[in-house]
């Protein structure tokens, strides 16, 4: 479930790899490396690639020594090849059901930022459970109950890299790996296009319907329009060029105040296709009221500049719950600006971005257009904000260092009577 094996493919030929179901089988192979170095029969190694996480928990025993072995020689390297989250995986059948899966998480979160900590006076049964809209569960419980991300995690050595809270100090802008966004089969691609009824729809409309948050007398928006309203204007542009063929330009953008929640009206009744510059929010998350439904965030490209104390703003595309393949497109194009600029793919090197076949045949160079158009992150940030310091970006930045990369999404005080 990692890509380690994908990465150390394209640094080191097949035959002088070596795959450990276990560390302390890895360590063995490292241990035969140096005791018998010449001998050809040994599965040995001079170098284990592996998580951070397994060095952290080595047992004492294990550390010290390897069936009887000395290994104190041993260094752990400083360097930081691979940044993969860990996660939970739920079906894409049951939105509910995934979004009270992932609000547990950023309750963990929560916790470690406000002080919480397992506290079994506040730990609460529920009396009535069907009675709750699932926006009102009181998702911490979960830090009641068990403890918070950090009591849960253990050591101060799981606490280390991305694995800390964000002050505000340090970039958070990250793009979870691709993985493998070919598909071979030409039935299964021509399947995942026909479940998505907005993806189908664009081959007909040719036209990308978006929606922008912005402040209340706000003009009206244009190509010219710059700052954060122009940034999320521009991400409308980008998933058209991903979604059209390159044309960035058929796209029409419908702005809504930030104040009341036509937007989300809107993007329900399919007025629009999706919403930009939107706060993430619980309960937009779930749908409350009910009448404007559920919607899917994408994965954030602007955060606020809010202490780590208080509710961070974290801003992202927000599409329909009912097209699971059309929210997974959108939130790919959004990756793909982080990405291309972890790779330092520019708009002249567009080129170099991976065809995506997942989504059917003719979303192929989705992410080479988009970043045709817009170029990586941070030539789209540079364009709306000027040449700024990482200090004066405060998250907004590419977190290339292993810096900590963890803070929960607004709405998670909640009382249950």
């Amino acid at each position: 479930s990692t890509t380690h094996h994908d990465f150390l493919k394209t640094a080191f030929p097949s035959d002088f790899l070596q795959i450990g179901s276990s560390l302390v089988e890895m360590q063995e192979m490292l241990m035969n490396s140096r005791d018998d170095p010449k001998n050809p029969l040994n599965k040995s190694c001079n170098v284990i690639a592996s998580d951070r996480t397994n060095w952290v928990n080595v047992p004492a025993e294990l550390s010290s020594t390897a069936h009887g072995r000395d290994v104190s020689r041993f260094v752990e390297g400083e360097k930081t090849v691979l940044q993969e989250p860990l996660a939970i995986v739920t079906r894409n059948n049951d939105r509910e059901f995934s979004d009270i899966i992932n609000w547990v998480v950023q309750a963990l979160f929560y916790g470690v930022e406000q002080g919480l900590t397992k506290n079994t006076t506040l730990c609460q049964n529920y009396t009535n459970l069907t009675t709750y809209h699932a926006s009102k569960l009181n998702f911490l419980n979960a830090v009641y109950c068990v403890g918070n991300y950090h009591e849960i995690w253990g050591g101060e050595g799981n606490r280390q890299g991305m694995n800390q809270i964000n002050n505000g100090t340090s970039g958070m802008i990250y793009a979870i790996p691709f993985g493998e966004l070919d598909e071979e089969d030409d039935d299964k691609r021509d399947f995942d296009v026909a479940t998505s009824n907005t993806l189908r729809n664009f081959e007909e409309s040719r036209l990308l319907n978006c929606g922008v948050v912005v402040p209340d007398g706000f003009g009206r928006v244009t190509n010219l329009t710059r700052g954060f309203v122009g940034m999320s204007s521009d991400y409308c542009r980008i998933l058209a060029a991903a979604v059209l063929s390159g044309n960035y330009d058929l796209v029409n953008i419908t702005t809504f105040s930030q104040n009341d929640n036509s937007s989300f009206a809107a993007l329900n009744d399919g007025t629009i296709d999706v919403l930009a510059g939107v706060r993430v929010e619980k309960k937009h998350d779930f749908g409350s009221p009910p009448s404007t439904g559920g919607v899917h965030f994408s994965t954030p490209y602007f955060y606020g500049n809010e202490t780590a104390s208080d509710d961070v703003s974290f801003f992202s595309l927000a599409t329909r719950e009912d097209d699971v393949m059309f929210s997974s497109f959108v939130n790919c194009v959004v990756l793909a600006t982080i990405y291309a600029r972890e790779n330092e793919f520019t708009r002249k090197k567009n080129k170099y971005m991976p065809f995506v076949s997942i989504f059917g045949n003719d979303f192929e160079w989705a992410l080479r257009d988009a970043i045709l158009y817009s170029g990586n992150y941070d030539q789209i940030y540079k364009k709306h904000f000027g040449a700024l310091t990482k200090a004066e970006r405060g998250r907004n930045y590419l977190n290339e260092d292993g810096g900590p990369q963890i803070y929960s999404f607004p709405g998670l005080l909640v009382t249950v009577n």
